[in-house]
């Protein structure tokens, strides 16, 4: 059985390495890294003029990809003005300037990637390391889970490899976005917290989670909710969960106090009309075209996505155990609920579901209906162990 484990080890090893290296040539160059490339240089270099940060971050991304800034009249647009937009921010600094606060709101993202550029690594390796090795600890942190939950190496291989093809996750991996390293520290913030039962390391998680992506924020507030409800069952003073979530909620009012760029101008900037200048001259916020734009596009949005697909499982094998008078049952379908509750929010802020964002809801939904399926414990129970 141990040579199984090690033989089993280290094809998964093996398999990391092929996949990581598979993902750094198959990069794709979405158009948010030039923001990100400007942002490193920014950091780095803090007493270069924005004329110059914007002429070499140009100049090195033509170099790598000169497709990057291809697009023509003929796309369809979005947010009117996109087609033209980044043509224009490639030809005017002061416009390229107001946009890197677009992607400030990111600062644990964009300190990783500035890590790796003081290394020594060019900076648009540094910015695809960060989702690389995000990519690879993520399957290594499934890895590990489910091998305490199924308690079965062969299988935990299989599943993990499987989910390893997801394309939504390689989709993360590619892109220069925070959604791979903002997908790893929620799975490492809830792996603490339920399974190595360490709340402090939990906390730094998800306040690192939030520095990635602030909208987490959301789903963290019903998750502590039901922390809070079930603190008896998870042996957690009541004290230790509203200090965790004071943390948490401070990360995410730092990142909105030196934010620049309001609600309404991202909304525009995103989905109705581009704003070349989000911070000196936004154009005014018209409310009803925010609802024309929900009302046009929720529902093809949320059946274009995963999210339906894997409410039917969550049905089925919920339904399979229900039972009104088991708090169990109970718990499990506030926690699922939690999640949806949490992306509809998110999608009333930022309506988009993009695969490659909606990552890390679709692994926790996909690893604790693994879970539940092999185990008999509560899904916030303070023990894995099986029959507890």
């Amino acid at each position: 059985m141990k040579k199984t484990k090690n033989i089993l080890v280290f094809i998964f090893s093996l398999y990391l390495c092929i996949m990581s290296y598979y993902l750094y040539t198959h990069q794709y160059y979405n158009v948010d890294l030039e923001a990100y490339v400007g942002l490193v240089y920014k950091a780095e270099y803090p007493d270069m003029k924005i004329e110059d940060i914007h002429k070499k971050v140009y100049t090195e991304l033509k170099g790598t990809n000169p497709k990057l800034f291809g697009i023509t009249p003929q796309d369809e647009e979005i947010a009117k003005g996109e087609n033209t937009y980044y043509k224009v921010l490639s030809e005017n600094p002061k416009a390229y300037e107001e946009e890197l606060q677009l992607f400030s709101v990111k600062p644990f993202y964009n300190f990783i990637n500035l890590m790796f550029f003081k290394l020594g690594f060019k900076v648009t390796t540094s910015i695809f390391l960060t989702s690389i090795l995000s990519y690879a600890f993520i399957l290594v942190l499934i890895f590990c889970f489910l091998i305490r939950i199924v308690k079965n190496y062969p299988l935990a291989f299989i599943i993990t490899i499987l989910i390893s093809l997801f394309k939504p996750l390689l989709e993360a991996s590619r892109h220069a976005s925070a959604d791979s390293l903002s997908c790893l520290l929620l799975l490492l913030s809830l792996y603490t917290f339920m399974v190595r039962k360490k709340h402090l390391a939990a906390t730094v998680f998800a306040m690192l989670c939030v520095l990635t992506r602030p909208e987490y924020f959301i789903l963290y507030s019903f998750l502590y909710i039901l922390v809070y409800v079930y603190r008896n069952s998870l042996q957690i003073k009541t004290v230790k969960v509203f200090w965790s979530y004071a943390y948490v909620l401070l990360s995410f009012f730092l990142i909105q106090y030196f934010n620049q760029i309001s609600w309404s101008t991202l909304f525009m900037n995103q989905f109705t009309q581009v704003q070349i200048y989000p911070v000196s001259d936004p154009d005014p916020f018209y409310f009803p075209d925010y609802l024309n734009f929900l009302k046009k596009t929720i529902m093809l949005d949320f059946n274009g996505s995963y999210f339906p697909l894997l409410l039917l499982f969550i049905v089925i094998i919920l339904a399979n155990r229900f039972s009104l008078s088991s708090k169990k049952s109970w718990a499990q379908c506030l926690f699922f609920a939690s999640v949806y509750v949490s992306v509809f929010l998110r999608y009333l802020v930022f309506p988009s579901l993009a695969n490659r964002m909606m990552i890390g809801f679709y692994l926790i939904i996909i690893l604790s209906l693994i879970y539940i399926q092999n185990s008999k414990t509560d899904i916030f129970k303070n023990s894995l162990e099986a029959g507890k």
